[in-house]
């Protein structure tokens, strides 16, 4: 055979194609195809949407829903920055390091006005050993300026309960005039609720001996009632804090409010907290030390 005529032969065979074969989808992309054959389009819309909705409802409940009421609008009168609370003849502040510088001269400007600061609580103490830096100094000039001053230790659940009414009696000078003492319970310390009251009533039964006063107890309205509602805590005059609202929830008896912590009071460099006295001046002069 010719080497033309064996070309001729091999050029006239039909090569069969190859079929190469696709690799299978693996991890993530087979997953993915698999829910998209099984998936109606209607329903990954509405779960997306589904999502959507539990998120912004998270996000409105625990980010704006607690701040909401910053931006109502004020149907009532506007002093210090913010709608203060109706019918409250005698105001007040409380104040710690975190106010920054306090330019006394102007402050005690608004000892007289519409809303005047008769008032004036002042962080001493936390613990068992840590002293505010600015309280002896705020102390001492808040009695030179004529305010009515008071002093508050911030307690810590974990650390001894005598060891810091202990620190707060060393650190603290009231004299006649001055607010009964203040415990300012915010937190739980991990600790159990009867444990807890337990503390609490320690420091207060100490600081009472000293002072020969009951102290003021300062809490939120739910931390009261979830943790300190037990009788026996009803016989402390109650510092409410209690912001955002129009008016006061809790119904027992209460002499302070602190209503809202984003005051602006000319003298104070920072934002304030304000608070308000559930009563006239006379029955506050009543709760003075004598």
């Amino acid at each position: 055979m010719t080497e033309a005529s064996s070309k001729k032969k091999n050029d006239g065979k039909t090569k069969k194609p190859v079929r190469r074969r696709t690799a299978a989808p693996r991890g993530k992309a087979a997953r993915r195809q698999a829910v998209e054959r099984t998936m109606p389009v209607w329903v990954r819309n509405v779960l997306a949407v589904c999502v959507v909705l539990v998120f912004s409802a998270g996000f409105y409940w625990f980010f704006i829903r607690p701040y909401a009421y910053r931006w109502k609008p004020c149907y009532g009168l506007k002093g210090y920055g913010v709608c203060m609370p109706c019918d409250f003849e005698v105001h007040g502040v409380d104040m710690s390091h975190y106010q920054g510088r306090i330019d006394w001269s102007r402050l005690a400007e608004h000892r007289a006005g519409e809303f005047p600061i008769r008032f004036i609580f002042l962080k001493a103490t936390e613990g068992g050993d840590h002293q505010d830096d600015t309280f002896l100094q705020n102390f001492d000039s808040a009695r030179a300026y004529r305010f009515i001053r008071g002093a508050y230790h911030y307690f810590l659940p974990r650390t001894d309960a005598l060891k810091q009414a202990d620190f707060f009696i060393r650190t603290v000078p009231l004299t006649a005039g001055d607010l009964p003492p203040v415990l300012d319970v915010e937190t739980t310390g991990k600790k159990d609720k009867a444990e807890l009251q337990a503390c609490v009533k320690t420091w207060l039964d100490r600081v009472e001996a000293h002072y020969g006063v009951k102290p003021i107890l300062y809490t939120s309205y739910k931390f009261k009632m979830r943790y300190l509602d037990s009788p026996v805590f009803d016989a402390y005059p109650y510092w409410i804090a209690h912001y955002y609202v129009d008016s006061v929830r809790y119904q027992g008896s209460w002499h302070f409010w602190q209503h809202t912590d984003v005051g602006t009071v000319p003298g104070i460099e920072k934002k304030v907290d304000l608070n308000v006295f559930n009563g006239t001046q006379a029955q506050l002069d009543s709760l003075l030390l004598k």
